[in-house]
């Protein structure tokens, strides 16, 4: 159980953020157990000839059979805006002794051969390989995972507005739980710390590779939460074939597709991502298929689902 003592449980206590660096590293945890991360075998088996030319013993060893990575790897983000190059700049710097301290506590028997040397040495090959890594099997899918973490970021902001604080760490994760002023992280580990945020506040970082509420393995790192982030299903879905022509000169050709994607119930937030276009838009156009018979509506949890009804159905098949 990890608890960080909210200095103040208002809105201004607790920040979000992006890290490409994280999804980097993080993502090493599905190449090393597929099995655990269903939803990213699309992009395994997409980026799987590109891994072929990288240090895979490197990346490899930046894991281990829990799934934790080094904390130098993942240090606290300060902006939904980070980028890859001004992430990795900043590790070139990482002390020595951080390091060997960081790389031992997830090897602490001994570490793999490719971690040994001069700390300098290890951190060079490291960074390359990550480097690498990025350049292969993230910058072509960068914009697409970008856009989820996004929307997830405007959800909680929209939660938290409107229910507080409580409801939104609630709605993070069901192993969060905010008490008063202690938000309370339950993690699958024996690690346990209490830490106050006081002058340092609290970092919440979505993660497309992140099962549950993950935290940094020490206390002296800065208050930082990692949680899964919404939407990840809708990541790698095929986009919808294209509407029929009669029907789009119909109905118009974005209804026509808004029709074609809704043959499984989906919310208005998944929509606007595939679509990359606003959840107002996507409202206007829900309503008026609605209106006419198209479409039928259920509430799910906070969110409401959409599916196409029989006469729907028979227009996209024109029949």
């Amino acid at each position: 159980m990890i608890e960080y003592e909210l200095a103040g449980n208002d809105l201004g206590e607790v920040r979000f953020a992006i890290s490409p660096l994280h999804e980097l590293v993080l993502s090493l945890r599905a190449l090393r157990d597929p099995g655990r991360f269903p939803l990213q075998l699309p992009w395994l088996r997409a980026t799987e000839s590109a891994r072929a030319g990288l240090d895979m013993d490197l990346l490899w060893a930046l894991t281990n059979e829990a799934l934790w990575t080094p904390d130098f790897l993942t240090p606290r983000p300060y902006s939904p805006l980070g980028r890859i190059e001004d992430e990795l700049s900043a590790l070139v710097d990482t002390p020595a002794s951080v390091l060997r301290a960081d790389l031992a506590a997830v090897h602490p028997a001994a570490l793999p051969s490719v971690l040994r040397g001069r700390t300098a040495t290890v951190l060079r090959h490291v960074l390359a390989a990550l480097r690498d890594y990025w350049d292969a099997c993230f910058e072509p899918y960068w914009t697409r995972m970008r856009t989820i973490l996004e929307a997830d970021i405007v959800y909680r902001g929209r939660v938290m507005a409107n229910a507080g604080l409580a409801a939104m760490f609630t709605d993070i994760d069901p192993h969060v739980r905010l008490d008063d002023t202690i938000l309370r992280i339950r993690l699958r580990s024996d690690l346990t710390y209490r830490t106050s945020t006081a002058g340092r506040g609290l970092t919440l970082t979505p993660s497309l590779f992140s099962r549950r509420a993950a935290t940094p393995i020490s206390p002296d790192k800065p208050p930082h939460l990692i949680y899964p982030a919404r939407g990840l299903a809708t990541l790698w879905q095929t986009p919808a074939a294209t509407p029929p022509a009669a029907l789009a000169n119909l109905i118009g050709r974005a209804r026509a597709r808004l029709l074609s994607l809704l043959e499984t119930p989906t919310s208005t937030t998944e929509l606007a991502i595939r679509l990359n276009v606003t959840p107002t838009a996507i409202n206007q156009h829900l309503r008026a298929l609605q209106a006419a018979g198209l479409l039928t509506s259920a509430r799910h949890g906070r969110s409401v689902l959409y599916h196409r009804t029989d006469l729907g159905d028979h227009l996209i098949r024109g029949t």
